[in-house]
């Protein structure tokens, strides 16, 4: 037992020097946060209008340093809504492709209140519904299609907090619907 003991500490001890290696020099473009609304152009993503509520309530509150998005579903451009149930109506591709569609959504929101994106410090907390079928249970890989959009556009600070639960109906029979907060600027 004891010759375990040693083992364990000289192990310890021998992985916890201090490296001899210099820290790497940290470059300025590294420390410097990307310009987020470039990162949509270079992903040929072009924010919608944002129109208003569809009943009573606001899009997005702003208090302190937090701004809390209303659920937004998957609204196409012409105006129509990406609508079925996943596991039934819909596939898993499908139903990633309409969570997508509402992140961008919720960006244009986003955009609407703070004026500039470059605002926002961190995505800090999603809440993604999915339209499903009962017997579907795949509902993380449906609003991955958000959550890796945040990624694209916000880089670290896109990654966030989430829960992603099944529902047995959405408003208009939208395939999902997500709500997010998120930190910015003072």
């Amino acid at each position: 037992m004891k010759s375990i003991q040693l083992t364990i500490l000289s192990f310890l001890l021998f992985t916890c020097q201090p490296s001899e290696q210099q820290p790497s020099e940290v470059l300025p473009a590294q420390t410097q946060k990307a310009n987020v609304e470039a990162r949509l152009q270079e992903l040929g993503i072009e924010l919608p209008e944002v129109g208003a509520p569809v009943a009573n309530f606001v899009l997005a509150v702003k208090t302190g340093n937090l701004v809390f998005c209303s659920g937004n579903g998957p609204l196409k451009p012409d105006g129509s809504w990406i609508t079925g149930k996943v596991g039934d109506d819909l596939t898993i591709e499908q139903g990633y492709e309409a969570a997508r569609l509402t992140g961008i959504q919720l960006l244009a929101v986003l955009k609407d209140e703070l004026g500039d994106l470059n605002k926002v410090k961190r995505v800090v907390k999603v809440l993604g519904m999915v339209n499903a079928d009962p017997a579907f249970t795949d509902h993380p890989k449906v609003i991955n299609g958000f959550s890796d959009l945040m990624v694209e556009v916000f880089g670290e600070e896109g990654k966030h907090a989430r829960s992603a639960v099944g529902m047995s109906s959405l408003p208009f029979g939208i395939a999902c619907e997500i709500e997010m907060i998120v930190e910015v600027e003072e």
